[in-house]
């Protein structure tokens, strides 16, 4: 599908007349004009599997699981050098920064814990239960309380300020990733084994309400935009992305992305939507003024499915597992922004 409109048209910026320009199914003009290799920071361990990444922008931190040297690395991104590697976290999947605690909690899945790591030391400072299978996360700040998706079928609940778990909220399936939106306070977490998302009200940690995801085989990636009432959601069985419009809960549109996809990131400022596969594809949206299109797809590398984004700089980060022998983390910039300035 070459384009989805999302609500009224409104009055486009020059970037977005530049590439939002609708184009048949199977004809996107290619990525790579949108996109270029800045440069490699390499990073320590194996040459094995790297998981989730999570950026705090106010300490210019990229935080990335390296779930197969069990090993949460800490990048500046404004040296573009490592400056911590915690390790002795047991196939960390999950990593979450939380800047106003000044910590940041990875999924320690081998050993079925939460971990919370301090950003000024770079220690362990609390270790929690969660679970069977605990992987991604997401942070109700309100009320202070982390939630974790336990693959087997529940969310943890976890209280930061006593870093004690609160609460199992059981699923009626498999849990894929789970966000939170601030507009309607709700925890929205992948039903993947049933083409659904469970809703859940943080002010008692039930479930209220399942939305069925029409077209969803094996959802997992889900991604909220809360200003633009969207919601995205990555379904790994059959290489979708699906829209969904957070108002009505309801699918407005789906797109062809790589083989089995799984994270995604958003710059807010360029109104662009990338989505990372394990096929090493990344797929490129422009999601802005009411509207949702597909720019194109650049392939990466080999089991590329991890993407960050710099809101500031608007430069992409995705960590490679095995570049002539070492693991890389690639920096990428839009050619987008160029043109933006160009256009000045």
């Amino acid at each position: 599908m070459g384009c989805g409109v999302i609500g009224g048209y409104g009055m486009a910026a020059a970037l977005i007349a530049a590439l939002s320009v609708c184009t048949p199914a199977g004809a996107e003009e290619s990525a790579g004009a949108l996109l270029t290799a800045v440069g490699d920071v390499p990073l320590p361990g194996r040459p094995n599997r790297f998981d989730h990444q999570s950026y705090d922008g106010t300490r210019h931190l990229l935080f990335i699981a390296h779930l197969g040297d069990g090993a949460v690395t800490a990048v500046d991104t404004q040296s573009q050098r490592v400056v911590a590697n915690v390790e002795g976290l047991k196939q960390v999947h999950g990593v979450l920064a939380i800047p106003e605690l000044g910590r940041v909690y990875a999924s320690a899945t081998g050993d079925r814990r939460i971990v919370a790591i301090d950003e000024a030391g770079f220690e362990v400072v609390a270790s929690v239960p969660a679970g069977a299978y605990p992987d991604g996360m997401a942070y109700v700040p309100s009320r202070k309380k982390l939630y974790v998706a336990d693959k087997r079928g529940a969310v943890i609940v976890i209280d930061t300020a006593s870093n004690l778990a609160a609460a199992t909220i059981p699923l009626a399936g498999e849990a894929g990733n789970l966000g939170y939106d601030p507009v309607s306070d709700r925890v929205f977490v992948n039903l993947r084994s049933k083409g659904e998302l469970a809703e859940i009200n943080p002010a008692n940690d039930t479930v209220v309400a399942l939305h069925p995801l029409p077209g969803a085989r094996e959802n997992h990636g889900l991604l909220i935009v809360p200003d633009a009432r969207l919601a995205f959601v990555a379904c790994e069985g059959n290489a979708m992305l699906l829209v969904l419009d957070l108002r009505t809960m309801r699918v407005l549109s789906s797109y062809s992305v790589g083989t089995a996809p799984d994270t995604m990131a958003y710059d807010a400022e360029l109104g662009l939507l990338y989505v990372a596969s394990e096929s090493g594809a990344l797929s490129v949206f422009l999601a802005s003024d009411g509207m949702v299109s597909k720019v194109g797809e650049v392939f990466v590398a080999a089991r590329a499915h991890s993407v960050a984004v710099d809101p500031d700089t608007h430069r992409l980060y995705l960590p490679l597992e095995n570049m002539d022998g070492r693991p890389v983390l690639r920096v990428m910039a839009p050619n987008a922004l160029r043109m933006r300035k160009e256009e000045r």
